[in-house]
């Protein structure tokens, strides 16, 4: 058993704790209300920790203590160690708390808590997870795309350091945006268990980068500079996509009548209770932004220039498989909330995710 590799994520997982909690955070409020009725507050600071967990990796590796492909070599322990880890969080948090009722497996999977937080309101766990998660992804892709370089030095391939440069925007996007996320499905739609815990700790930080996983030891397939140009602008369009949907929703969230990018005023159909956004990104479908996500997930997939590889191919794949069962979920959820108001929304904005087809 490579007990090094299994005991690194272990390991990053307790520094990122570290830092999260000594470097100085942003506070603010979210989306999400409390016990008492009021906006959760928050503690972030995902991109220092970020900027420090890899500048404290790459000074190890410059110092010699580490190979700068030292998570490739021991991929297979840290993915390991993750797979254990995430299963220890998810059972201890779903048995630690009250059963829901719903049995047992479904309560393992989607969780107990709604809302779980620790030392004091100090570490919200949701957002913990995502942080950790991003974090460790960036250090494998940083550490996969070394094993390439080290392993063809005349001939890396550029598809290799594009989709490292464009994944590494990915995770650095996220992290810099870390308070518009409070206002997304994820954290006041979700409860904490398998899915959130195991999923942050093992499957997002590795299965997300199973591009690089899967051909970082191929040498460059030769893509004309057209394909790469081709995949960069397919990425960057699901990003403005994705991105701008979610930043137009969230200004939306917190004043209603906000002329987004200060030009466009939210167009809206309400009932006298609750206002829907139906104008620019949210006119286009009714969630457009996965639409962005797998658009990003493809250029990806394109831009490493192996189109007969799975591996690649799988990222996109499980975009489709995860956000089309979530949009009907999110389907059910607003139509019994919002009742006929539900129902002008969709005759306004008739496509749930691609425009012009579904």
């Amino acid at each position: 058993m490579d007990l090094v590799g299994f005991c690194t994520p272990w390991v990053v997982y307790a520094l990122v704790l570290a830092l999260h909690l000594v470097l100085p955070a942003q506070r603010v409020r979210g989306y999400v209300r409390g016990a008492d009725g009021a906006p959760l507050a928050y503690r972030l600071n995902g991109v220092p920790v970020l900027i420090v967990t890899v500048a404290l990796w790459a000074t190890a590796c410059a110092q010699g203590l580490l190979p700068w492909d030292f998570l490739w070599v021991h991929r297979w322990g840290a993915l390991a160690g993750a797979v254990t880890l995430g299963l220890v969080f998810s059972l201890a948090i779903v048995l630690a708390a009250p059963s829901t009722g719903r049995g047992f497996l479904a309560e393992f999977y989607l969780g107990r808590l709604e809302n779980p937080r620790i030392l004091g309101d100090r570490v919200d766990l949701k957002m913990f997870l995502y942080l950790v998660g991003a974090t460790m992804l960036e250090l494998n892709l940083l550490s996969f795309a070394a094993h390439h370089v080290l392993g063809n030095p005349l001939a890396s391939s550029p598809g290799v350091l594009l989709y490292t440069a464009m994944l590494s925007w990915f995770v650095l996007d996220y992290l810099f945006f870390e308070r518009v996320h409070l206002y997304t499905y994820d954290l006041f739609a979700e409860r904490v268990g398998f899915k959130l815990g195991w999923g942050c700790l093992a499957f997002y930080p590795f299965f997300y980068a199973v591009g690089l996983w899967t051909t970082a030891a191929l040498p460059d397939p030769g893509r004309p500079t057209w394909w790469l140009a081709l995949a960069v602008v397919v990425f960057f369009a699901g990003w403005c996509l994705a991105r701008g949907a979610n930043l137009q929703k969230f200004f939306f969230k917190l004043d209603p009548n906000h002329r987004f990018l200060g030009l466009f005023a939210p167009g809206v159909v309400e009932d006298g209770t609750h206002r829907l956004l139906c104008s620019g990104f949210w006119g286009i479908s009714r969630h457009v932004n996965y639409l962005g996500e797998i658009l990003m997930a493809t250029g990806l997939a394109l831009v490493l220039g192996w189109p007969g590889v799975i591996g690649p191919w799988l990222y996109p794949l499980y975009y489709v498989v995860l956000l089309f069962p979530r949009e009907r979920d999110d389907h059910r959820r607003c139509a019994a909330k919002y009742g006929a108001l539900w129902d002008e929304y969709c005759r306004r904005v008739p496509r749930r995710i691609v425009p012009g087809l579904y």
